[in-house]
């Protein structure tokens, strides 16, 4: 049996999944954000990059050689083929980057760690996590909450959310349950709860 804790931190966009992470680190959890180390492996003249650029175009390369993520989101989420073919590039370098983490936070003695990722059940990483918390939220306040943080058309924002895997998926595959549609307060006091409950 090891002796260090990995939870996936799941959810769709505007859950409210920020907040919960942020909760998570104030508790002492070394934090893995799929979406930074998705930013490494799209860094200037990456392969990862290049192969997006075949797939999607060169507009995803911005003239300076550096990764449009606004165009690159576009592409990806303008059909689930493109969504697919998407994970299909990224995913495996950021599942062996996710992997080196963990090592570098256990070798310092960090036993608690979180793996913050939207599309954890996609990429096949809840296999590394001893338990899996999702948080979730009505549609309705994740478009507003969205169009508030992105400053995207609401038809941008709903197609992203299409995109997406449902409440009713998070629901069935993960351990555990955050409403991220309520109040800060209440989101943080389930939240609390949670690390207690993992952590007693």
């Amino acid at each position: 049996m090891r002796d260090f804790l990995i939870v996936g931190l799941t959810g769709t966009t505007g859950s409210g999944k920020s907040t919960v992470s942020r909760e998570f680190e104030k508790a002492g959890f070394g934090i893995i954000n799929a979406d930074e180390i998705a930013r490494e492996v799209l860094e200037k003249d990456s392969s990862c990059l290049k192969q997006l650029a075949l797939a999607f175009g060169e507009n995803v390369i911005d003239p300076d050689g550096t990764a449009n993520r606004r165009e690159i989101a576009r592409c990806a989420f303008s059909s689930k083929e493109n969504t697919q073919l998407l994970n299909e590039i990224t995913h495996p370098r950021i599942f062996l980057k996710t992997l080196k983490r963990c090592r570098e936070y256990i070798d310092i003695g960090c036993k608690k760690i979180v793996f913050d990722a939207p599309v954890l059940f996609e990429s096949n990483s809840d296999i590394m996590c001893d338990c899996v918390v999702a948080v979730t939220a009505p549609i309705s306040v994740r478009t507003e909450r969205l169009m508030l943080r992105d400053g995207l058309p609401r038809e941008d924002i709903e197609r992203r959310i299409l995109a997406q895997k449902t409440d009713e998926f998070f629901e069935k595959h993960a351990d555990i349950i955050i409403d991220g549609g309520r109040s800060l307060d209440d989101v943080l006091e389930q939240t609390r709860s949670v690390i207690a409950k993992l952590c007693g």
